[in-house]
């Protein structure tokens, strides 16, 4: 039993969501110029508390806490460059941010978490440049709602 010092049975829930068994999900606020990013976040958000397990998903009548989600930031940066023209990207990074708070559904005015989560991609410029960004970005969405729900889940 030496060997497991440290490890626990049952969940490894923050303490601040030990009382939290359901949650409840609404829209994401777009502050971007993306069309339809909020759907796209609530959407990534969910499915990443389904895949992960720790949470159940509830009804704004019967959920323990409301997760708000804004979807606040998009940053792009160039990898690589074409040969002949340096000022012309050939593989862009996109990185996603994400602001959230976890609050009571007993008591509105009590936060239980917050922070800031974000997920990064990469994607090649092709022809069809808004193509290739609106399959990134749900690339990029996706991983920044697994590190939310990492967050909300094991504390970190």
């Amino acid at each position: 039993m030496s060997s497991c010092t440290g490890y626990q049975l049952g969940g490894t829930k923050p303490d601040a969501m030990a009382h939290v068994e359901r949650i409840h999900v609404p829209l994401a606020k777009n502050l971007t110029q993306i069309p339809r990013a909020g759907a796209f976040v609530t959407n990534g958000v969910v499915d990443a508390l389904v895949r992960d397990g720790s949470y159940r998903l509830g009804t704004a009548d019967n959920a323990d806490a409301t997760l708000e989600v804004e979807f606040y930031q998009v940053d792009f940066d160039a990898i690589r460059t074409y040969e002949a023209n340096r000022l012309r990207p050939e593989e862009l990074s996109m990185k996603v941010s994400l602001k959230w708070k976890v609050i009571d559904s007993n008591n509105p005015l009590k936060v239980l978490d917050s922070g800031v989560s974000s997920g990064r991609t990469s994607f090649f410029v092709d022809p069809n440049l808004q193509t290739a960004q609106q399959s990134a970005i749900n690339d990029a969405i996706q991983r920044a709602s697994i590190s939310l729900v990492a967050r909300l889940a094991d504390g970190f």
